[in-house]
């Protein structure tokens, strides 16, 4: 093909791409980007539509949206609490804040790498008014998505997005197709009791913790940026009868898809049986292309593969220590990615028992029973599907779902091995890596800085029993009569490696963040915010960019020392 020809080509295919930009949209399932097609290969390197936009006036989405398109709407345009019945979304506008809004922080690699926008943006008016809500563009349709869930063990009926409205969609240089949406925007059709408004000190939580999952390397939604307002938002943080006034702030976040166990849920407990089949089929059709969508067990194989991405995803909250707080199934991701941040915490002190949420009074959601609510959610993700399979495939259900099991703890087991920098698969490492969480659970050692600290030590330049000071965690666990016998042990298991110490630090220290997002360092950036200074979320955000990485700034605010004594009174609860 002469150089002319090549030119017309990705001329004619540069017009295609502006007149139909949801065409060859993939939706990746994971932090990974998938593999583009030539087409979009040609776009990329040829095409100016691929550069970093300067000007957000520019910016459009999608000229099709497609879940306006393919669901039935709400027919009822106005904005009141009611029982929505027969459809998927209402069409919802944001409704603005009535005093002026500030820019908090923006992801950068969200701007840049997913929404094509180059930092410049973040400056300008229209972006701000963007987040905020005060600026709907045209190019948007703004929908509240209607769903139910079991919350804390019980069926709950209509739930819905009470804060939340999709923008619109967005396909991006990448054929990745996001679904943005603002939290916090007002109410909805589904806002129940509420305001539709979240304030400051939730929102920052979120905004942090998903961009630090995220650069953890578990699936996740994303947070492009965070605003606040003037506006004054009453809320009892404790539920215990001394309500506040807070900043309310709206946060722009994204994921491939906001759909989750209740988005079905509601539909099958409704008799919606023509709309279950609907959004089943467009679910498989667009996020689980290798499953055939016109094979007579499509169903089970869409079921099958949540259970497996399910069981993997919450291994890897156990591995870093993450606890959601509210493992309800409205929360509960159908593309298994996590979403919906609220009272979460990542567990210090290694206390199996640990539950972050303050309202979870019974500890339905502590962080060793993370994997068997994982069970009853997918239970009632099966129930939700039964109305649309036959009474045989619906026997395949529980033998399914026992696959769990053995899928959590193959994944579980492979991610711990790598924390303790083994590479090889051996009969007794179960016992290794039990032993090792009880001296945690015995001494209370911080589960984070214990396993970094012993991938950073020197463990066969040891000369005597003693760790030196500086490695604090690993002097905790030092205390207890079986941690020296267990280094022993350890030493054994990794000459079994043939690997060197330098290569098993490696490891290690690629797998062990030495950062995480710990209650005490979001609550220092959000009273910081509060007071409009918003040094503090920028900072920590992009240490939680690097969590591997050892940071001298990160260093000097204490964020990989020992907690300080005053975090320990620190609460969150579901108020937000």
């Amino acid at each position: 093909m002469s150089s002319s020809d090549l030119l017309s080509l990705c001329l004619f295919l540069y017009i295609v791409f502006l007149c139909f930009p949801y065409l060859g949209a993939v939706y990746p399932k994971s932090n990974e980007c998938k593999r583009l097609d030539i087409f979009d290969i040609i776009l990329r390197d040829k095409c100016p539509c691929t550069s970093i936009l300067q000007s957000f006036k520019t910016w459009r989405f999608d000229r099709r949206q497609v879940l306006a398109t393919t669901f039935p709407l709400d027919p009822i345009l106005q904005n009141y609490v009611r029982q929505v019945p027969k459809c998927l979304f209402s069409a919802v506008y944001p409704i603005p804040f009535k005093t002026e809004t500030s820019l908090v922080s923006y992801s950068k690699s969200v701007l840049n790498d997913i929404l094509d926008l180059s930092d410049h943006v973040t400056t300008t008016k229209e972006f701000v008014d963007f987040v905020s809500g005060s600026q709907v563009l045209s190019s948007s349709v703004p929908l509240s998505h209607r769903y139910g869930g079991h919350q804390f063990g019980y069926w709950a009926g209509q739930l819905g997005d009470g804060r939340a409205v999709m923008l619109g969609e967005y396909t991006n240089q990448r054929g990745e197709r996001w679904e943005l949406q603002l939290k916090g925007s007002g109410g909805t059709p589904y806002s129940r009791q509420g305001d539709g408004r979240a304030v400051l000190r939730s929102s920052v939580r979120e905004f942090l913790c998903s961009e630090a999952m995220f650069h953890l390397g578990i699936p996740t939604s994303r947070a492009a940026a965070l605003v606040v307002s003037d506006d004054p938002v009453m809320r009892d943080q404790f539920y215990d009868g001394h309500p506040r006034v807070e900043r309310g702030a709206v946060i722009l976040r994204l994921a491939y898809s906001w759909f989750r166990i209740g988005s079905l849920e509601i539909l099958a407990k409704n008799n919606e049986l023509q709309l279950l089949r609907q959004l089943l089929n467009f679910v498989i059709e667009n996020y689980f292309l290798h499953i055939n969508s016109t094979g007579k067990d499509k169903y089970l194989e869409l079921y099958s593969m949540i259970v497996s991405d399910t069981a993997e995803l919450i291994a890897q909250w156990q591995s870093v220590g993450f606890t959601h707080g509210v493992c309800n199934t409205d929360n509960f991701s159908l593309l298994s990615i996590t979403i919906d941040y609220g009272p979460f915490g990542f567990m210090e002190d290694y206390n199996p028992k640990f539950v972050p949420n303050s309202s979870d009074d019974e500890g339905r959601y502590s962080y060793e029973k993370q994997p068997d609510v994982g069970v009853f959610n997918l239970e009632k993700l099966g129930e939700a599907i039964k109305p649309v399979l036959t009474q045989q495939q619906q026997k395949q259900l529980p033998h399914i779902l026992k696959g769990y099991e053995s899928i959590y703890k193959d994944k579980f087991m492979k991610l711990f091995r790598q924390k303790l920098g083994l590479y090889t698969d051996k009969e007794d490492d179960e016992n290794l890596l039990a032993v090792f969480i009880k001296i945690m659970e015995d001494t209370k050692s911080d589960f984070t800085m214990s396993f970094r600290e012993l991938g950073e030590i020197d463990l066969f330049g040891l000369k005597t029993e003693a760790i030196p000071q500086n490695y604090w965690a690993l002097n905790t666990m030092a205390d207890h009569e079986w941690f020296w016998k267990w280094i022993i042990i350890y030493k054994k298991r990794l000459e079994l490696e043939g690997t060197t110490e330098k290569s098993r630090q490696s490891l290690m220290n690629k797998t062990n963040p030495r950062y995480i997002l710990r209650n005490w360092m979001a609550q220092e950036a959000i009273e910081k915010a509060d007071r409009n200074d918003f040094s503090g979320v920028n900072r920590l955000l992009g240490v939680l960019e690097r969590p591997m990485d050892l940071n001298p700034e990160a260093e000097r605010a204490g964020y990989s020392s020992r907690p300080p004594e005053w975090s320990k009174s620190l609460r969150v609860s579901c108020s937000s």
